[in-house]
């Protein structure tokens, strides 16, 4: 949808393959959301570590100054998820030092270290790995969700947040609980990424025939009204219809109505969901919703 959009709105020709890599270009800003976060974790756990170093070197330290609790600079998980060769890959090619903000980081580890969620955490004698994970966690959720600055400094570096939120708040909390799980140089399985290709294309070269169900249904509608966001969601909703054989058309016509109630305008769900709802009726009463036979002949 947003790669179709951002087509949409270029005046300049497309170059041959451009559409596919401005859509991978999106999936690769996901990887690098997930792995900046990441990379902010990890930061704030090994502050432990610089904030003892920085009191221990006062002119005059007091005794708690000597005596620093690094703990969390040992965090079993954090020393995994340093340790994944996948991750450091992507932090070789994306180089998070060079976005982080290293007063962010001293800010939300100040913050942590006055919590109880912390004293409970170094007052434990030993590591117990639900409290090594629970740690990290308490961070992120914690701390560097719930901060504003935080948060504008996430949205300023990556305009995908929003999007992707989320899914990538479900990836970070799997990869906690399980270090080194997730491949970062392919966070879109393969299945995945060729169905999105897949349905790109085929929007992209079935355009006119995609139309050809679409305008009928438009009869009382001004087409230069009708949001340009809502007639891409019919054209990949009809795509869907015609070409994609594993997915059910009632599935196909929730997922559009969804996407247009949260990205187009407030009448749009209804809109898309009445045109994609009367093609999928014309296109049962002509038994034209034999996917394969359609594939094929056209």
């Amino acid at each position: 949808m947003q790669t179709l959009y951002a087509l949409e709105a270029q005046e300049d020709a497309m170059k041959p393959g451009e559409p596919v890599r401005i859509l991978q270009k999106h999936f690769d800003q996901s990887g690098e959301l997930l792995a900046y976060l990441l990379y902010i974790i990890t930061e704030v756990a090994r502050y432990a570590e610089t904030d003892s170093r920085k009191r221990a070197s006062k002119h005059l330290p007091s005794e708690q100054d000597r005596n620093v609790n690094i703990k969390l600079a040992g965090n079993e998980h954090l020393w995994k998820m340093l340790e994944d060769p996948s991750l450091k890959k992507a932090w070789q090619a994306f180089k998070p030092q060079l976005a982080e903000n290293k007063e962010q980081i001293k800010r939300i580890y100040q913050e942590l270290t006055g919590t109880e969620q912390y004293k409970r955490y170094i007052g434990e004698a030993g590591r117990e790995k639900r409290s090594e994970k629970e740690m990290l966690e308490f961070i992120y959720n914690d701390l560097m969700l719930p901060s504003e600055s935080f948060m504008g400094h996430i949205e300023e570096l990556f305009t995908n947040w929003d999007d992707d939120v989320e899914m990538i708040n479900q990836l970070l909390s799997g990869y906690i609980h399980k270090p080194q799980s997730v491949n970062f140089q392919e966070i879109m399985s393969k299945e995945k990424w060729e169905f999105a290709r897949n349905l790109l294309e085929t929007v992209m070269e079935k355009k006119e025939l995609l139309m050809d169900l679409i305008r009928p249904k438009l009869k009382n509608w001004d087409p230069d009204r009708i949001a340009t966001l809502d007639m891409i969601l019919m054209q990949l909703g009809v795509s869907e219809f015609l070409f994609f054989e594993t997915i059910p058309p009632k599935v196909t016509i929730n997922e559009y109505i969804d996407l247009a109630k949260e990205y187009s305008t407030p009448q749009s769900g209804q809109f898309v969901n009445g045109i994609l709802d009367s093609i999928h009726k014309d296109l049962l009463r002509d038994e034209k919703m034999h996917k394969v036979d359609f594939k094929a002949n056209s």
